[in-house]
């Protein structure tokens, strides 16, 4: 049987065909596929959301070491999180097959940065896979298990945006029922002291040599030879571009199992060819480790090593030769990203954006659109949950040198739940001078609408305890404000009472992301009254995209009005009314 995939739709059918029981995630562009495909097959693995990543992987840990097969899944910020325990179990190792999938962003088009995370592999000394179409996804996956439970390793399975959401043709197989592993306890395994450490240690290096020997014969490495003078190494997307540029016009060694990386097979294809190119994607991974290996080779001299390559870019690093293009002149309008119409955010960030003197450091999430204009009312956007750690920071840095600015730290409700409560609790317990604010949509918005703890959904649809962010930050220890964000007098006055209060007080804003599935149709939109209009144009500094200026006119666009009354709100005139009312 064959079937049109994506590599996300792949992996998740490769987890169910390599007798996967355990997955857990949290969702992240471009990974959240994975989870949401994996529910296809809830008879037979268990898969959750977990509230961050670090959770995710300490969950597929755990399963691990109880003798299930398990997966974890998250883009590549993501791994960042979940560093702390994935380095520690490449010590230890598993019982059941263990694989991180880490999804990586060349050009970063939903990321904060581009990093290369096979360096993960070789840091934390595990092994590392790399697929480069949706049928290797599936296939690899099962070879990624042997891997882990022959070498007692934890796999980084390393995918890349294009192939996360490109799609092939993929012949399926049917699944393999490999069972638990009995478990019993192993204290010098799994505990990890010190003292165990050090042992395991030395276990780890002999690992690698093994690993390295292995992947010299692996399945996933293959020499495409044609008596060229050139050879090309490649792994991942890169392969495909390279196949694409040369067709069969030179020798590729196209590698899968590229940690350890298999040096002998490397020596023996660079004997074969005068010159070799390495053509990999972002950093010189493959390339430092050759060099080191003491083989001549060109890569990043000639490849850059910033952004996504392509076809394209490939030919004019290595051929010289540039694709001829056609400048057609048409005047296109920008589109930069902003909050959809009717967003509960705009309400607040048009709110901060009138403050004199205030401080937002916010975080990642749809909110972060609070930072483009017209709004621009962000001050930071580093991590998620630093909109209340670094916001604590600069409150304190400007409480010592005797500033006045009000700092106002932004998380959404995913983002509270993923790392925002740790850094409401430093806000309490060091006295920090600021407001937290949780910004409520009752959904994980920017991946998606993925479950979280506060929609009272699992993953696989199960009805469970609903978490209210207002609960969590009063057990914290706050007097917390509730608020609808689109009520601009009522956010106006919770923002200047939590300034002022004398005791600890957070902002929780409450209304639902406009785009959940089963909220009641839209009614009584907003329409501009022509004659009260004075063309002054406050409506547009709201930022909704439903409304504009045509021949100095204002209007709303009614496909596009959800009757958030934002735009009304703001309008001295009168000029904006409901249908209806």
């Amino acid at each position: 049987m064959k079937q049109l995939m994506s590599g996300n739709e792949a992996i998740a059918r490769g987890a169910y065909e390599a007798g996967v029981t355990m997955a857990a995630a949290y969702p992240g562009t471009p990974s959240t596929e994975i989870l949401e495909n994996m529910v296809e097959y809830k008879e037979h693995i268990y898969s959750e959301w977990s509230p961050n990543e670090k959770v995710a992987a300490e969950v597929a840990i755990g399963a691990s070491i109880a003798g299930a097969r398990s997966i974890c899944a998250m883009k590549h910020v993501g791994v960042n999180v979940a560093a702390d325990p994935i380095f520690t179990y490449a010590y230890l190792g598993v019982n059941g097959g263990f694989v991180l999938v880490s999804a990586d962003d060349p050009s970063m088009h939903s990321s904060q940065n581009e990093q290369d995370n096979r360096y993960y592999a070789k840091f934390a000394k595990m092994a590392l896979i790399e697929p480069s179409d949706s049928q290797e996804c599936k296939d690899f996956l099962a070879e990624a298990y042997e891997v882990s439970e022959r070498f007692d390793v934890p796999v980084l399975f390393r995918v890349t945006t294009r192939i996360s959401h490109s799609k092939c043709i993929v012949e399926l197989g049917e699944r393999k029922e490999v069972g638990h592993k009995p478990y019993a306890r192993n204290i010098p395994k799994f505990v990890a002291t010190p003292a165990h450490a050090k042992i395991a240690h030395v276990k780890v290096e002999q690992k690698l040599k093994d690993m390295e020997q292995y992947a010299n014969t692996s399945i996933l490495n293959k020499i495409e030879e044609n008596g060229s003078k050139i050879g090309i190494i490649t792994a991942g997307i890169a392969y495909q571009y390279v196949k694409e540029v040369f067709g069969d016009q030179v020798s590729i060694l196209k590698l899968g199992f590229t940690y350890p990386l298999p040096m002998d097979l490397i020596r023996y294809f660079a004997s074969k060819h005068e010159t070799l190119y390495i053509v990999e994607e972002l950093e010189p991974f493959m390339e430092e480790q050759i060099k080191a290996a003491g083989i001549q080779c060109i890569g990043k001299a000639l490849v850059p090593n910033i952004y996504e390559l392509n076809p394209d870019i490939v030919a004019q690093s290595l051929l010289n030769e540039k694709t001829e293009t056609k400048k057609v002149d048409v005047n296109v309008v920008p589109r930069p990203p902003v909050l959809c119409p009717g967003c509960p955010h705009r309400g607040f960030f048009y709110t901060m954006s009138k403050k004199k003197n205030t401080v937002v450091t916010s975080d990642i999430g749809c909110y972060t659109l609070g930072g483009m204009e017209p709004l621009n009312a962000m001050d930071t956007c580093i991590c998620m949950g630093a909109g209340f750690s670094a916001g604590m920071g600069m409150a304190k840095a400007f409480e010592v040198s005797g500033r006045d600015n009000k700092v106002f730290g932004v998380l959404g409700d995913s983002t509270f739940f993923h790392s925002g409560i740790t850094g409401a609790i430093d806000i309490l317990y060091n006295k920090g001078k600021m407001v937290p604010v949780v910004l409520d949509n009752s959904i994980t918005g920017m991946t998606g609408h993925q479950e979280n703890p506060g929609t009272g959904k699992t993953l696989m649809g199960e009805s469970t305890t609903q978490m209210d962010p207002t609960d969590i930050m009063k057990a914290v220890g706050f007097k917390v404000l509730v608020v609808d964000p689109c009520d601009l007098k009522a956010m106006d006055d919770a923002a200047e009472e939590a300034v002022k209060s004398e005791e600890p007080t957070a902002i929780v804003t409450k209304r639902p992301c406009v785009l959940i599935k089963g909220l009641p149709p839209f009614k009584n939109k907003c329409v501009v009254n022509r004659e009260n209009c004075k063309k002054c144009k406050m409506c547009l500094k709201v930022g909704c995209p439903a409304v504009f200026f045509k021949d100095g006119t204002a209007y709303i666009e009614a496909s596009m009005c959800v009757g958030c009354e934002v735009c009304k709100q703001v309008c001295k005139f009168n000029a904006i009314e409901k249908v209806g009312e």
